[in-house]
């Protein structure tokens, strides 16, 4: 380039960028000949030229976004991820859902699958075959972590460390690195230098990402209990309230009686909300100090009475006086919810916290049924009867669950009551029961009450639903259509049967995808309504099957 043009051209690049860019598109709106461009032109240039040209320098230094500076360090290395690859099939179909999640909307029609709700699905049946995301896939899988929270532990665990590799380099990406309670803990590669192991482990401890440390806490805990409460216990004293209470929640799933020293010390710690956590966890330690005290004072507070003899035994209940120090040390909150007696407050925490089987030894041996159906003095079933329904959840009791959630067909109040307005909640009861029992109990409920009051219970169900959990859901939606009812005050469980009915009952439930012929009575138009709903049903269960052959082990 000749010495004329590089000054020129230097020349060109000095003016535009003094010009400002709202000065250029108002010289290019108006035209050259009725507004003098910004700039100067180069000899043998003419006007527009060099607006043209000065346009395109502001441009490249706008897009360029940034003012030149020291080249920052080059990120480490990823980490290896030694799980294996996807199949192909599986590979394509979550960039399928991955791109769906971003759309703006949905296109197609309503008998069409929701291909974002069964993103969740998709990833939890991945998860448990061990996989790995591809890389290329892993921002689009992070984008739709930070979009949607409950993706964000099964997303998490699918991604593995390169997910919080890369989630270092994008802020948008930072939930990745501060964890989220109830994640799935990605699996610790086996050490194959013993002797290393605990050094490595204790460098990630000390120096590593919050998430990072709760997934080797979990890990630990999982694979040598004692190895992980001493991780714990190490470092204890100088972590933050907030994260002594993330790791003492995390100590639940593989609790044992040798936790209990470190819990009663923890009863003593400067959080409230670290207290309260560790002492529910004590309790539910029948054998716990905790218990026994928690017992000796219930014992005092609840007692089988035989004043009346014409009206047989019944359960006296004298609720305590005062919350003393020592019960507010063993987690018993002092102040009650408004609304809330003290007294009645108090009476729930002692008994919820109480070993359910020092009520057969206090009460004759009785079995549960036979105890819950003592009547109770001066209107304290309610609370009593709340308290022990708590109990036998935090206890995993299934025969205590049994006798409060009673038969189905004469259930007491309905599935959406929650305590103490009613006496129990049959959601959470149902949840400590074995799957098959859980879906037969359900079952039963549908068939007497309908669905209306069945919402909460078909969500702590196993997917995929078991018989004849499945068949009487769909049974009611097809009463429903017959009876001419309203298709879209069903659309919660009609989603709920998308997700969580066996794939393999596609073909059985096609009979319901023709539209109906219309009832006297019916609202106008349910019946295509409602034939839209079971083809989307339909479409969805075959969509969910050929997903779990796509994912399936070779």
């Amino acid at each position: 380039m000749s010495t004329t043009a590089t000054t020129s051209v230097a020349s060109t690049t000095s003016v535009a960028s003094v010009a400002s860019w709202d000065d250029l598109v108002a010289a290019a709106l108006l035209g050259t000949e009725r507004r003098t461009p910004p700039v100067a032109p180069r000899p043998g240039q003419d006007a527009p030229s060099a607006l043209l040209d000065a346009a395109a320098l502001s441009t490249v230094r706008r897009r360029a976004g940034l003012r030149p500076a020291p080249a920052r360090p080059l990120p480490g290395r990823a980490p290896e991820d030694p799980r294996p690859a996807l199949p192909t099939a599986a590979r394509s179909r979550l960039a399928l859902l991955l791109a769906d999640r971003s759309a703006p909307g949905r296109g197609g029609p309503r008998s069409a699958p929701d291909l974002a709700e069964l993103l969740p699905q998709w990833l939890a049946l991945a998860n448990h075959h061990g996989y790995r995301v591809p890389d290329a896939l892993l921002p689009a899988l992070l984008d739709a972590a930070r979009a949607r929270t409950d993706l964000r532990p099964e997303a998490l665990t699918l991604g593995g460390p390169r997910a919080l590799w890369l989630a270092r380099l994008n802020p948008d990406w930072k939930f990745a690195l501060r964890g989220a309670a109830g994640r799935a803990p990605t699996p610790l590669p086996e050490p194959s230098d013993v002797d290393a192991a605990p050094d490595d482990e204790q460098r990630l401890w000390e120096e590593g990402l919050f998430a990072e440390r709760v997934s080797l806490l979990a890990s630990a805990r999982h694979r040598d209990p004692a190895a992980g409460l001493a991780l714990l216990s190490g470092t204890w004293s100088t972590e933050r309230a907030e994260d002594r209470l993330m790791f003492l929640d995390s100590l639940r799933d593989d609790l044992s009686p040798s936790d209990e020293p470190f819990l009663e010390q923890a009863l003593s710690d400067r959080s409230r909300n670290v207290r309260a956590t560790a002492a529910e966890l004590l309790s539910a330690l029948p054998g716990s100090a905790l218990a026994a005290r928690m017992a000796e004072r219930s014992r005092g507070c609840v007692a089988l009475t035989t004043d009346e003899p014409t009206a047989g035994e019944r359960i006296a209940v004298r609720p305590p006086d005062e919350c003393d120090s020592g019960m507010q040390r063993d987690g018993i909150v002092a102040k009650p919810p408004s609304g809330r007696g003290k007294r009645s407050w108090w009476l729930g925490q002692l008994v919820e916290a109480t070993p359910l089987d020092r009520w057969s030894e206090w009460f004759g041996g009785r079995t549960p049924a036979e105890i819950v159906a003592l009547p109770v003095t001066d209107g304290w079933q309610a609370d009593l009867h709340a308290a022990w329904c708590r109990a036998a959840v935090r206890q995993r009791s299934a025969e205590w669950c049994r006798a409060l959630l009673g038969t189905p067909a004469v259930a007491p109040v309905t599935a959406g009551e929650a305590a103490p307005a009613a006496w129990r909640d049959p959601a959470k009861l149902l949840s400590a029961l074995p799957a098959r029992e859980r879906a037969e109990w359900v079952a039963e409920f549908i068939a007497s009450h309908g669905l209306s009051d069945a919402f909460r219970l078909l969500g702590v169900c196993t997917v995929p639903w078991a018989e004849p959990l499945g068949r009487a859901v769909v049974d009611a939606l097809d009463i429903a259509r017959d009876a001419g009812s309203y298709p879209w005050s069903f659309s919660g469980v009609m989603g709920l049967a998308e997700r969580c009915l066996d794939p393999s009952q596609a073909d059985r439930l096609e009979v319901l995808t023709a539209i109906p012929d219309e009832t006297e009575g019916a609202a106008p138009g349910a019946g295509g309504y409602w034939a839209e709903a079971f083809q989307r049903l339909v479409g969805t269960l075959r969509l969910r099957a050929a997903m779990q052959a796509e994912l399936a082990p070779a």
